[in-house]
């Protein structure tokens, strides 16, 4: 009663768990450099420079980060149909659906019946697209505290960022405090792939790994699309 079908190709793969990566690199260095602890060592603190080597790997893994991300945006545009960017905007009728449905689902339990996306559901697409504006927003506000700190080109054209929060102080209390956004995020996303691939028995934990993901066939159109999958 089911049939394979190829939904995540590999760059959008690679992206996903480079992004989470990132991530968790992001943040656990982030609150390093936010409230460094006391290390007692009866060298002098030049010879340790641990503190030093924490500060790169958070700057390096946020270039990685940067086009990491700027990669997927170039991928919504070439990518097939379901990485295509138009998804991540809820604005047919289809989609307004499906929202209520995921929500009766998920949120309200008011329905068990699995909600056949092949992609990504709406509320989904539409959740991915607030989390890459707090994306834009981490880079925007992490490479402005960079700057006065580095000589390269790139974190220069964000020195603008920084009166608009009152200085340095404001700026690092809201690029922490979006920090916390991420750490949420994973908590409730890894709960619902779970939540997910147990209630609808599409794959959806093992798809972001082979790309396949199982549809039932009477959802099926001849083109292999489910007939509840977002547009192209």
């Amino acid at each position: 009663m089911y049939q394979r079908v190829y939904v995540w190709e590999l760059p959008v793969r690679l992206y996903h768990w480079i992004n989470a990566a990132c991530i968790v690199i992001l943040a656990a260095t982030g609150f390093v450099i936010g409230n460094p602890p006391a290390l007692n060592a009866s060298y002098e603190a030049y010879a340790g420079f641990w503190f030093g080597t924490c500060r790169f790997i958070h700057f390096a893994t946020a270039y990685v980060f940067v086009w990491n991300f700027a990669f997927r945006i170039y991928w919504g545009f070439v990518g097939n149909q379901y990485a295509n960017w138009k998804n991540f905007f809820p604005v047919t009728l289809q989609q307004i659906r499906q929202i209520g449905e995921v929500l009766n689902v998920d949120i309200f339990q008011v329905k068990n019946k699995p909600v056949h996306a092949t992609g990504h559901n709406a509320v989904a697409y539409f959740t991915y697209f607030v989390m890459f504006l707090v994306f834009l927003f981490q880079v925007f506000t992490g490479f402005a505290m960079y700057a006065p700190m580095s000589h390269a080109a790139f974190p220069q054209f964000f020195t603008w960022i920084t009166p608009f929060f009152g200085g340095d102080l404001g700026l690092r209390y809201w690029h922490h405090l979006a920090t916390w956004f991420f750490i949420l995020f994973t908590i409730v996303h890894v709960y619902l792939v779970l939540y997910h691939d147990y209630v609808e028995g599409h794959g959806v934990l093992t798809s972001i790994v082979g790309g396949w993901k199982f549809m039932p066939k009477e959802d099926q159109s001849g083109d292999g699309k489910s007939k509840f999958t977002d547009k192209k």
